[in-house]
């Protein structure tokens, strides 16, 4: 038996482990978060607000996904932000403005409030094991974490308030919880990589 036959069976077993636990340890991460921190109605109630009828859940490849159908009075002088969230090393990710499109990247929610603006700027992203987008990470975030986004020369600081765990279709977390105050929401899957539930997260503006 060569050298290369005999090591080659260990090079396969060794990725295999490494690829195991890939998928396992952030499953694992995540469920031990959920089981420490999850709790009923973290977020503060969501007032009523007449543009949650132009919402709505499509199912895209078995993902329901929210749809906006909202238009701004004007034109948003952006077609994206930057999102930085150092606790998570993202820094200067694109955030598409007025996106339903997940799979192009970080999606803005159409019609919600742009950065700066009185509101809910309303984030989402897919979360993933073996690429991470660090989206999957968002469970780690606690109150008073910092999430940083530019837009233009404008720069604003959000920090974080509360975690929450709702179902895949709960379009409630897209209202802000107050009519006056200036809201930023991320929103991923979880456990990460799968599609059970929404890890949604509530800051407001520094």
């Amino acid at each position: 038996m060569t050298l290369r036959k005999k090591f080659l069976p260990l090079v396969l077993i060794s990725l295999g482990i490494l690829l195991l636990a890939q998928v396992t340890i952030p499953l694992i991460s995540y469920k031990i978060w959920e089981v420490a921190n999850y709790k009923d109605a973290n977020l503060a109630s969501p007032i009523k607000s007449s543009y949650m009828a132009g919402i709505s859940i499509q199912n895209k490849d078995n993902f329901p996904a929210f749809i906006s159908n909202l238009t701004r009075s004007t034109i948003a002088p952006d077609q994206e932000f930057k999102l930085t969230v150092p606790k998570l090393d993202i820094e200067n990710v694109d955030v598409f403005v007025d996106s339903n499109d997940l799979d192009k990247g970080l999606a803005h929610l159409p019609g919600s409030a742009l950065p700066g603006e009185k509101g809910n700027v309303f984030i989402s992203g897919h979360s993933s094991v073996l690429f991470s987008n660090n989206f999957s990470k968002l469970s780690k975030l606690k109150m008073g974490d910092e999430i940083k986004v530019r837009i233009g020369e404008a720069n604003f600081t959000y920090k974080v308030l509360d975690t929450k765990i709702v179902d895949q279709t709960d379009v409630s977390v897209i209202v802000q919880p107050e009519g006056e105050g200036r809201y930023l929401t991320l929103m991923t899957c979880v456990p990460p990589g799968l599609n059970i539930k929404r890890l949604v997260v509530l800051a407001n503006l520094f």
